[in-house]
């Protein structure tokens, strides 16, 4: 069988490949992305299917194509998103190669590059970037066992009320996906208790900017993570039903019963961590603390933003954080359903060399690895707070770039 040679190999086309096949190829650098199913698959088919972008139309885009058809500030659902992505490697005219499977990638022996075996055959790449993104395996913590007399599921598994069985659900993990989920579902009319930890919550929009705006002109987009070890917080913001504040209060007073972070199961009892009230009223500083950023931006800046005090309100307690629940019988409440929106765990089980941590972690620096030829792209916080969004992986997509051509003309020099 042949052997394909390519001097970079781009594991993945959703938004991360996508915007490095774009500036591997303004630097004229042969390469391939490989897909092993369609163009932005995840949003497709491992989504529910109401979920919009978390971004504006004019923000959540590459700088070289915005949406046709849809206002600058609505938000774009997942259907369009995928069908963006499709447009731009049109666009581009990018080499993406769909329906291959990755299968390894392995250091060659005495020489430089690698041997990546694939479902299509085998290729021999100078460099490969993995641009999986963070999405890969979905993490479900080992609380309740499999035979649990209840319907258990993954967020990402996850489409539309209709597929769960009757009954009340128990929804853990109050992100933005967990916190959308269990406001869709209350709605359609099911009893809902939304476990919530710590998180980050800020305003949609303020005095006439939405978030993402703000993130630019108070430099948050650049916020570097300090403290790499920290527990994950999570980050609830949400396009859902035009754009929203993910404001907690609101949701319990709309019927949703919030509880702590999910802590045991016994014997069909689940206890929670105590710690809500003080998780929810730290997410509120925060929120209060971008407003005060933002009005100090508004004054130094003479912008003439309107004033808009309902921002400053909050709602009284509901009951459920005056009377915390710390344990629940899920059988006499009624819950028959546990859906886990705990996010998602890597998997480069496929990438056979030295560049991971105890926890399958990659080591890098901006995305690139300390095994030469290694590259990473897409993850979170991989060089700051934007590496994870369409904005910020165009931009980490040129460094890594710039790195790919900077170490081939290493490599083809020759001395005179």
């Amino acid at each position: 069988m042949s052997v394909e040679k390519i001097n970079t190999l781009v594991v993945g086309a959703g938004q991360a490949g996508v915007a490095m096949s774009e500036h591997l190829s303004l630097m004229g650098v042969p390469h391939i992305v490989l897909e092993r199913s369609r163009i932005a698959e995840r949003w497709r088919s491992e989504r529910w299917d109401s979920l919009v972008a978390n971004g504006p139309a004019w923000h959540d885009r590459f700088p070289g194509l915005k949406f046709e058809g849809i206002s600058p500030e609505a938000f774009p659902p997942k259907e369009r998103m995928a069908d963006y992505f499709e447009a731009y490697v049109d666009k581009l005219q990018a080499p993406v190669r769909t329906g291959v499977d990755v299968q390894s990638v392995e250091r060659h022996v005495g020489r430089p590059g690698f041997k990546v075996t694939t479902s299509a055959g085998e290729f021999d790449a100078a460099n490969v970037v993995a641009a999986t993104g963070p999405f890969q395996r979905p993490s479900i913590p080992n609380i309740v066992p499999a035979s649990a007399p209840l319907h258990q599921l993954h967020s990402s598994a996850y489409k539309n009320p209709s597929q769960l069985p009757e009954g009340a659900v128990l929804v853990v993990g109050a992100g933005a996906s967990g916190s959308q989920i269990a406001e869709e579902l209350q709605k359609a009319g099911k009893t809902v208790y939304l476990s919530v930890g710590e998180h980050y919550r800020p305003p949609r929009a303020y005095r006439g900017r939405d978030y993402c705006w703000w993130l630019g002109a108070l430099g948050l987009w650049d916020e570097v993570k300090i403290q790499p070890k920290k527990k994950h917080v999570a980050f609830a913001v949400s396009g859902y039903e035009g754009g929203k504040t993910v404001d907690f209060r609101r949701l319990a007073h709309q019927g949703i019963n919030l509880v702590g972070v999910t802590q045991e199961w016994n014997d069909g009892v689940m206890t929670f961590q105590p710690g809500l009230v003080e998780n929810v009223a730290e997410g509120d500083r925060a929120y209060f603390d971008v407003l005060r950023d933002a009005d100090a931006y508004i004054e130094a800046n003479g912008l003439p933003f309107p004033l808009e005090p309902s921002a400053w309100e909050l709602l009284p307690d509901p009951e459920c954080l005056v009377e915390p629940i710390l344990s629940l019988d899920l059988a006499a409440a009624g819950v028959t359903t546990i859906l886990w929106a705990t996010g998602f765990k890597f998997d480069f089980s496929w990438l056979k060399v030295d560049a991971f941590d105890e926890k399958g972690e990659p080591f890098h620096k901006r995305g690139i690895s300390a095994q030469s030829g290694v590259y990473f792209l897409g993850l979170p916080n991989l060089v700051n707070r934007a590496s994870s969004f369409i904005y910020g992986v165009w931009h980490d997509a040129k460094y890594v770039a710039d790195h790919i051509v900077l170490q081939n003309d290493y490599m083809n020099y020759s001395k005179p």
